[in-house]
């Protein structure tokens, strides 16, 4: 059974920074691609980034760009989302999801493209 685990949300000002997790397990992990994704209230749920994790390909969204950096530890089965010089516009619940292969990172960093799903971890980012 696929399971995906976040956490690091939190509150922080604008201009800081926070570091998401997403601890995966019941799939071999090199194989998939996996997502993060975010939905504010009232709007859809849109890619943030996503990486493959068995050859490193990463895809971010314009409007995150020099900003988010994301990364795996293949040791712990975790995909990390370095959120930097975050701005009140990223606020949202953030959620990791996992696409198994077939997969093309950039072209399926979309949330249909993904079949399972963690709870999601809030973010908040006051001005």
């Amino acid at each position: 059974e696929v399971q995906l685990v976040e956490s690091g949300g939190g509150l922080v000002r604008a201009g800081g920074s926070l570091r998401l997790s997403c601890a995966a397990s019941g799939f071999v992990f090199d194989d998939y691609a996996i997502g993060w994704f975010r939905q504010a209230p009232g709007k859809e749920r849109e890619g943030v980034s996503c990486i493959s994790t068995g050859d490193g390909m990463t895809y971010y969204a314009d409007s995150v760009k020099d900003r988010f950096t994301v990364s795996s530890d293949h040791a712990k089965n975790t995909v990390y989302l370095q959120m930097n010089s975050l701005k009140p516009e990223d606020t949202a619940v953030y959620y990791c999801a996992a696409n198994a292969p077939p997969f093309t990172v950039a072209a399926d960093c979309r949330p249909r493209e993904y079949d399972d799903w963690g709870q999601g971890t809030q973010v908040t980012v006051s001005s």
